[in-house]
């Protein structure tokens, strides 16, 4: 079973992408919305330059794209 804890913002991006998201469009403020073609599921993703994503917004992020904690982090 894989531990969840915080990540960069180019290890979520790079699980994304392997998941089939794509860069769809900047949000409000810091944030990014990914979409995936397939079911038109759009995942917003914080990009603060230098900080890690937290573990609660790791989790919320892998809640909205649909797979388990460890499908995600053994990507």
């Amino acid at each position: 079973m894989a531990k969840l804890r915080e990540l960069s913002y180019q290890e979520v991006i790079q699980r994304l992408r392997k998941l089939g998201f794509h860069f769809y469009r900047h949000g409000k403020g810091s944030h990014e919305l990914w979409v995936r073609d397939t079911d038109g599921r759009v995942v917003p993703v914080p990009h603060h330059r230098g900080k890690n994503i937290r573990k609660g917004t790791v989790r919320t992020i892998i809640r909205e794209v649909g797979v388990s904690v460890d499908e995600f982090m053994q990507l």
